[in-house]
């Protein structure tokens, strides 16, 4: 069905026309006469909405909670004055008649509260209006002025602030929507609370107004249409007036009560009674009282019997507050177990970025005590340390690892993932330890050296190793070996291929911490990259890129600072990586030279060179494309050089094919830096160490010409 059908609508008309027949009726009473009965049941309705209003004003965790306080005001306010007219009507028509005339709750208020004095309920209703014009309705009415003003003034700040976070990507559009939501809603409650609370000011004056209006109509009408004496006059009508306006005081003054505990309410996660109660719960506040009390009731002028047992009542509340202060927190609830049938969305997904799976053989590892008498560290400790180390190297705060077991992998080899992909994978021998020859020990078999063993490769360097017997330790180190545990090897390799990949541990979560704290320091640095023009998503993939090309994040202001000199010109994402590599070329080649030391330089032959950009584009990326066949070639050369240098070289060539040749060597030649020439700073000495092609000499000689002569003696 599209429609609601015929009951559905005249079941939802009642609600709909709640307010307007409500109006109705408090008109009907103003108007028409009622009967002493049903005005009886409207003066306990009045009671009961008021202290309902009251109550729903003390549980209020908030002001906003309540936001339709104002309106309720306004509404109860009405009824209680249709109230007084609909009483002076039958105060003043039937008041000669008896007190039960009016009806029995104005008898009543009138008799038991006053005694029947009507003397006495004028003192008591002056008090209460004091109470409530002057103390109450007079303080509230000011907090809601106070905070109205102060709403508004922040209201433009406030919507510039939710303005700014989200485009900052700190929030979402719907979490930006319901913030804006609330502002306004907060800035209509405080400037509505600021107009009703003259409803109870006015309805406290108008009270006052009626209450003289009866006590002189009743004089006249009791003496002239009656025939009453002054004496039975003021009885009569006196003591009912009196009743009626004390009927309609007691719920102004529990409205007026709960409108002074809204507008004085703080914002909190409990209710009135629950903050109230939270913060006089600290037993420091209760021994002075005591002592105080006690002080006071020694005094032989005070009254002993009062005093003394108000002492030992706060002398109890300080104990009892104490004993709670210093019992043990209360055990934990016991959560029944899920069924075995259940199926969470946390048991088919890895929310995990970084994962360590370990074969069953090599599960002792985790283990501090299981080490093979080693007494080495357990290998939570050591993936511990690299990620506390890959985050100094790297500039932000890795993700939290993960180490599990794998039925999958061999009993003694282990995997790195990141993001459920395979990035390294290697063999342990638990119980024994690896020596690795990197290039210390003496040529030959190691056999000749005393040391047996099986064979192998360490997985992070590529060098060759052995794994020897914790008791040949002394005898490896003293040959010339490297000597780790396995779970310095795992932990070694997990660091390699993480570093090899650290651009993909960097998120928008990491790049939005990043940017606080550097926000701390230099705000306006910030301010001119992000949110414009780039947003934190066009951040997160700039600086995705710069790690990935070696520049990394631990330094932030050189980098912005550079960035936003990039952006200046260009808002092209590859001239923008560019240009901050060529301002930070000084950072690249620190990685593989130490101050004041020549650059050792590979250059490509010029034909070789003009071949690459010269020939085929990758018309995706722009980029040229490299033939396999030459790439091999490339890779080979670079690391025969870098071989025979014994350490990292560094490739020069133009800009258009720095990035294609980067991407060939980044993974076949890793001890090779890929630079362009805008890269390289005009101060920077070189030293040329090998060309790539044919004609060597003139490309050697162009590249070395700019050279800087040698500083005299």
């Amino acid at each position: 069905m599209t429609g609601a059908g015929p009951l559905q609508r005249l079941a939802g008309m009642p609600a709909t026309l709640a307010l307007p027949v409500g109006i109705f009726a408090l008109l009907a009473l103003m108007v028409l006469p009622i009967p002493p009965m049903l005005l009886d049941v409207f003066f306990v309705l009045n009671i009961a909405i008021s202290i309902a209003v009251l109550m729903v004003a003390l549980d209020a965790r908030r002001p906003l909670d309540f936001s339709s306080f104002p309106s309720v005001l306004l509404f109860a306010t009405l009824l209680r004055l249709a109230l007084n007219v609909a009483s002076t009507r039958i105060v003043l028509m039937s008041g000669h008649e008896g007190g039960a005339a009016a009806g029995e709750v104005i008898e009543s208020f009138g008799q038991f509260l006053v005694g029947g004095n009507f003397a006495v309920g004028l003192f008591v209703f002056a008090i209460l209006m004091i109470i409530n014009m002057i103390v109450i309705t007079k303080g509230a009415g000011r907090v809601s002025e106070v905070s109205a003003r102060f709403v508004l003034d922040a209201l433009p700040g406030k919507q510039m602030a939710i303005d700014a976070d989200i485009a900052a990507g700190l929030i979402t559009a719907d979490e930006a929507r319901e913030r804006r939501r609330e502002v306004t809603v907060e800035a209509d409650f405080y400037g509505s609370m600021d107009g009703a609370s003259k409803f109870v000011k006015g309805d406290a004056i108008a009270a006052l107004l009626i209450l003289g209006v009866n006590i002189l109509a009743g004089f006249a009408l009791g003496m002239i249409s009656h025939g009453l004496s002054a004496a039975e006059a003021g009885e009569a009508y006196v003591t009912l007036a009196v009743g009626d306006a004390l009927v309609a005081q007691v719920p102004a003054l529990l409205l007026s009560i709960a409108a002074a505990a809204i507008v004085t309410r703080v914002s909190d996660t409990r209710d009135l009674a629950g903050q109230i109660g939270g913060q006089f719960a600290d037993p420091r506040g209760w021994l002075p009282v005591a002592l105080i009390l006690g002080a006071v009731g020694l005094v032989p002028a005070m009254p002993q019997t009062i005093f003394l047992p108000g002492a030992a009542v706060a002398a109890v509340i300080w104990w009892q507050l104490k004993r709670r202060a210093a019992a043990p927190p209360a055990e934990p609830v016991v959560v029944d177990e899920p069924a075995p049938d259940a199926i969470d969305l946390a048991d088919v997904s890895d929310q995990t970025l970084v994962t360590i799976e370990l074969g069953f053989g090599l599960l002792g590892l985790v283990d501090e005590g299981r080490q093979g008498g080693e007494g080495g560290a357990a290998l939570i400790t050591r993936i511990t340390g690299i990620r506390k180390q890959l985050s100094r190297d790297l500039g932000f705060v890795l993700p939290q690892f993960r180490i599990r077991d794998s039925l999958d992998l061999p009993a003694q080899d282990y995997a790195v993932l990141m993001g459920g992909v395979s990035i390294a994978r290697g063999s342990v021998r638990p119980g024994k330890l690896l020596a690795i020859d990197a290039g210390e020990v003496r040529p030959g078999p190691y056999a000749q050296l005393g040391l047996t063993g099986e064979e192998t490769r360490d997985p992070s360097f590529d060098c060759p190793a052995l794994w020897i017997a914790p008791a040949a330790r002394d005898h490896a180190v003293a040959e010339g070996f490297l000597v780790v545990d396995p779970a310095t090897v795992i932990a070694t390799h997990a660091n390699q291929a993480l570093l090899a990949e650290a651009h993909q541990l960097l998120g928008p979560d990491e790049v939005r911490e990043w940017l606080d704290g550097l926000r701390e320091r230099a705000p306006a640095l910030v301010e001119a990259v992000t949110p414009e023009p780039l947003s934190l998503a066009a951040l997160t993939r700039t600086l995705r890129a710069l790690l990935a090309d070696g520049i990394g994040l631990a330094h932030p202001q050189p980098l912005f600072t550079a960035l936003a000199l990039a952006l200046q010109k260009t808002n092209d994402f590859d001239a923008v990586i560019d240009a901050v590599r060529a301002d930070l070329g000084a950072r690249l080649i620190a990685r593989i030279a130490a101050p004041g030391e020549a650059l050792k330089v590979v250059t490509l032959d010029a034909g070789l060179e003009g071949a690459i950009l010269g020939g085929m584009i990758d018309p995706a990326t722009g980029q040229p494309l490299i033939e396999p066949d030459c790439g091999g070639m490339i890779a080979r050369e670079v690391n025969a050089i870098a071989d025979a240098e014994q350490g990292p070289v560094a490739l020069i060539v133009q800009p258009p094919a720095r990035r294609a040749l980067a991407a060939l060597l980044r993974q076949r030649a890793p001890r090779c830096l890929v630079l362009s020439i805008a890269e390289l700073p005009p101060t920077q000495r070189i030293a040329v160490v090998g060309v790539i092609g044919e004609a060597a000499a003139p490309a050697a000689a162009a590249l070395a010409a700019p050279e800087p002569a040698e500083p005299s003696a």
